[in-house]
């Protein structure tokens, strides 16, 4: 039998360690034969025992598997889709590293942001003036006082407006009566004697006014040309309206008193007459008056309530800069893992690149060569009975599939056994 180590001589070139498997067809149908005819010889040798089969192959692999090794170009070439996917998690890890520095740094950026927040909500209540804010301890006394003088106008408002629309639109008036045409003491209980309807109709007409008096306040907040349009015409309304109650409780007045000789009743009668002019200061002045005093009381809760609303404000960004902060050490977190499971394949794939790579296919195609040759030489070379023939093939067969089993090498799904390097 030849030398195995003849098997991986038959084709010399300036390079000793140009592969097997990177000969040309001729070379490769030579080192079938070879296999094929170093077979057969041996089991001429051997008469065919399954045993000296055994260790022939045990021989063959362990030659087979030294020559694998010591091929470097062709190693290099097994080895290189290792080394294209170790470059790919390489570039995959600085992208994970660069991603990490991008996170911290917003992560960073946040904190800081929340500690500057922080700092604001403490420092405002100390130094309000320091954001825009008025000190609030003047403005409490303030506050108090101009709701203090707005609840009795605001008594007054309603009272007024109360006797005042019930003798404009319902009362009818007698000499009992007269002194009473402004401050009636019984509007509201007489409005409602006489129907229910009437008498919410009397009681809702003050805040007709007071409504009107919140707008104005409003409209007050807005600033342009149009704002003051807007405060003159809420005016304006307010005062025809005062005007038009004077008027029609003059007017019934005037009508009860008048006799034959008396000229029909009219504007210019109205405008002479003092009762006329009473009844709108005493309601429109009052009003304008009340209106200013709840635009000062609102103006003053709002400085009041300034501190609070900054407060309130940087505590719900607090909240949003927060959840961006879990978001950022979330990903921060998920690119550090990423890092951990890539260099572990790196890691896996350098033991890989570091140790060799034996090809499955190819072995399998030389061990069954010299298999056959064995099995050859059996038939033709040796003489022995059919039966006994037929058994010592089984039992070849047997020590065939046992070695490969050995091997883990029985219908092998994989191209190629990697020996990674510990």
């Amino acid at each position: 039998m030849k030398p195995l180590s003849q098997l991986f001589s038959l084709k010399k070139t300036e390079d000793s360690q140009i592969k097997i498997l990177d000969e040309n067809e001729e070379d490769r149908e030579q080192i079938r034969i070879t296999y094929y005819q170093s077979g057969f010889a041996a089991s001429i040798k051997a008469t065919g025992k399954p045993i000296v089969l055994k260790a022939c192959l045990q021989n063959l692999y362990m030659s087979f598997e030294d020559q694998c090794r010591k091929q470097k170009l062709e190693q290099d070439r097994l080895k290189q889709p290792y080394k294209e996917e170790q470059e790919k998690n390489r570039t995959e890890l600085k992208k994970s590293e660069a991603a990490i520095g991008i996170y911290e740094k917003k992560e960073q950026d946040v904190t800081d942001e929340i500690d500057q927040i922080k700092n604001e909500i403490i420092e405002v209540k100390r130094n309000p003036d320091k954001y825009g804010i008025e000190d609030g301890k003047g403005l409490k006394a303030q506050f108090y006082i101009g709701l203090f003088l707005l609840l009795p106008i605001t008594l007054y408002v309603l009272v007024f407006y109360i006797s005042a629309s019930y003798s404009a639109f319902f009362k009818e008036f007698a000499n009992d009566s007269l002194t009473a045409a402004i401050f009636d003491a019984n509007a509201l209980t007489n409005s409602f004697k006489a129907s229910w309807l009437e008498g919410v109709l009397v009681i809702t007409i003050p805040f007709v006014f007071m409504g009107l008096g919140y707008v104005i306040h409003m409209v007050q907040k807005g600033k342009g040309i149009k704002n003051v349009f807007r405060m003159i015409a809420l005016f304006v309304t307010t005062f025809l309206f005062d005007a038009l109650l004077a008027y029609q409780i003059e007017k019934k007045i005037y009508e009860f008193n008048k006799t034959t000789d008396s000229a029909p009743y009219n504007l210019n009668i109205a405008l002479g007459e003092a009762e006329f002019w009473m009844i709108i200061f005493a309601g429109f002045v009052v009003y304008i008056i009340w209106g200013l005093v709840f635009d000062f009381v609102m103006k003053e809760f709002e400085n009041i309530d300034k501190i609070r609303s900054f407060i309130r404000g940087k505590k719900e960004n607090l909240l949003d800069l927060e959840k961006l902060k879990t978001d950022y050490i979330n990903k921060v977190n998920d690119f550090k893992q990423q890092i951990v499971t890539i260099t572990g394949k790196i890691s896996e794939l350098q033991s890989k690149i570091d140790g060799f790579v034996f090809p499955v296919k190819e072995y399998l195609h030389y061990h069954h060569q010299y298999k056959e040759g064995w099995f050859q030489a059996i038939n033709t070379e040796i003489a022995l009975p059919h039966t006994e023939k037929t058994e010592l093939l089984q039992n070849c067969d047997l020590s065939s599939e046992e070695h490969l089993s050995k091997l883990n090498l029985v219908d092998p799904d994989f191209q190629h056994l990697v020996y990674s390097k510990n």
